[in-house]
């Protein structure tokens, strides 16, 4: 695997646990948990997103 795509294996693996995060939240009834998370999950999806676009734009993927 090239260097620049482990970037991609550890957002995927923090989107996951934001998503893991948001039952737990729900299962403990923290509105402040779940709203956090959804707002971490957003964060993190939207960097990856981004970098994605700006790493084909440069050629690398």
């Amino acid at each position: 695997m090239k260097s620049g795509k482990w970037i991609f294996l550890v957002l995927a693996v923090l989107a996951a646990v934001m998503m893991m995060l948001i039952g737990v939240s729900v299962g403990f009834r923290s509105i402040l948990g779940v709203i956090a998370s959804i707002i971490g999950l957003c964060a993190v999806m939207g960097f990856g997103f981004a970098r994605k676009k700006r790493m084909r734009e440069k050629g690398l993927l």
